[in-house]
């Protein structure tokens, strides 16, 4: 699954605007990472937002400087209130109004759980995600570089704007308690080392300031460039775009969530475990299958087998079980005994059956396994009775125009 993720540049307070409302994009266009797999970087570069590389996923990765961190417990509210109930609660502790800041939880924020929410310019980001999609780029999420997290993380990297040859160095760092930008020219990140340093962090740092960085540190830091630091982004759970900056289609959007995160590298056991059920599935209904059609052909031929010991002159077996029944029927005939179907059986049936207060019948005809009586002036309860009375015996009788016919029931599944 191929990722495309676009690195935005951080906010300038004095942003430019297109005549249309949209944030300008760069002179130069965006800073962008492909990578095939979501893992490695596969390519990477500049362009304009329509030149941009085509993806599976396509992420907006922001800088450290742009998000703002909160740490508050999550209000009890409907999803139609949350944001205005976050926004309550963080109103005294934002330096702007609340209706123009961004808010965004955590991935599996629970309702009266603590938790870290971002805080973001929500007309800056707007304009961001509109001048992008405006050129056919549908972001799918917006992820922050670095959040507070249980695992300490510490990541140098250079100043933005800083000029060539004498780069300001700045540390992004977090941990359980919050996240810190600290300028390494400054006595507050120098205050704050020790403290850093005794927790067990993970330090990495860009290439061009990687040498400095290790000697701020005391210590060597692992390097990892810019395109490889938004891969790690991509690769959380994540997602900014929410409230009222959430897409469009939500049902649409979640199944594709759901389909790029099944084929995810994260998932592939699953992928693999699915795939091997639907394997065993298909070779159990074929095993079954093919039991069933053995089973079958073994009782036809037991069928053809008793036909052809029982009648030994039948040569050709066309439909054993009909076949047998009329041989059967043959030697019955010819030994002078009277079948279900003869007059003599149906009128014996319908004589036991026969209403009580009820006289003889007054006519009758007879054709082979029908049997068709009189019966003027029956009533309902009468019928009732004569029916109920033949359906225990496998009889079935019908009533049209004063007449009753018999007729032996057909077997469930019987053939014609």
């Amino acid at each position: 699954m191929s990722v495309l993720a676009i690195l935005i540049p951080p906010r300038t307070r004095l942003s430019a605007r297109t005549a249309e409302g949209a944030a300008a994009p760069p002179a130069d266009g965006y800073a962008y990472v492909l990578s095939s797999d979501g893992v490695q970087v596969s390519s990477q570069g500049r362009a304009q937002p329509a030149l941009l590389p085509r993806a599976d996923t396509v992420v907006a990765v922001l800088a450290d400087t742009d998000i703002g961190w909160q740490r508050l417990t999550v209000p009890k509210a409907p999803a139609a209130r949350l944001r205005d109930a976050l926004g309550g609660l963080l109103e005294e502790h934002l330096l702007e109004d609340a209706e123009a800041v961004h808010l965004a939880l955590p991935p599996g924020a629970t309702a009266g759980q603590t938790a870290w929410v971002a805080t973001l310019h929500k007309d800056w980001l707007r304009g961001v995600l509109e001048t992008l999609e405006k050129s056919g780029r549908s972001i799918d999420r917006v992820l922050p570089s670095s959040w507070p997290g249980d695992a300490p993380q510490g990541h140098f990297f250079e100043a933005p704007g800083a000029a060539t040859g004498s780069a300001r160095i700045m540390l992004s760092y977090s941990d359980e308690q919050g996240h810190h930008l600290l300028r390494l020219e400054g006595s507050l990140a120098r205050a704050l080392l020790p403290q850093m340093i005794e927790q067990p962090t993970q330090w990495t740092a860009e290439p061009a300031v990687a040498a400095p960085a290790e000697r701020w540190l005391g210590s060597s830091v692992r390097v990892q460039t810019e395109a490889e630091r938004a891969l790690q982004a991509a690769r959380s759970l994540w997602n900014l775009r929410q409230f009222d900056l959430a897409p469009k289609h939500r049902g649409t959007r979640a199944l594709r969530d759901l389909a790029r995160r099944l084929r995810s590298p994260a998932w592939r056991p699953v992928r693999i475990g699915l795939a091997a059920l639907v394997v065993l599935q298909l070779v159990g209904l074929n095993a079954w299958a093919w039991h069933q059609r053995k089973a079958l052909a073994d009782q036809r031929l037991a069928q053809q087998q008793l036909l052809q010991s029982t009648f030994p002159h039948v040569r050709a077996v066309l439909d054993a079980p009909l076949q047998m029944q009329r041989e059967t029927d043959r030697l019955r005939a010819a030994a002078g005994r009277a079948g279900e179907a003869d007059l003599e059986a149906m009128l014996g049936a319908a004589a036991a059956a026969w209403p009580d207060g009820q006289g003889p019948v007054q006519t009758l005809r007879f054709e082979p396994g029908r049997l068709t009586l009189s019966a003027p002036g029956w009533n309902e309860q009468q019928l009732a009775q004569f029916r109920d009375r033949l359906r225990t015996g496998g009889w079935a009788v019908d009533n049209a125009e004063g007449r009753i016919t018999l007729s032996r029931a057909a077997a469930p599944g019987s053939r014609s």
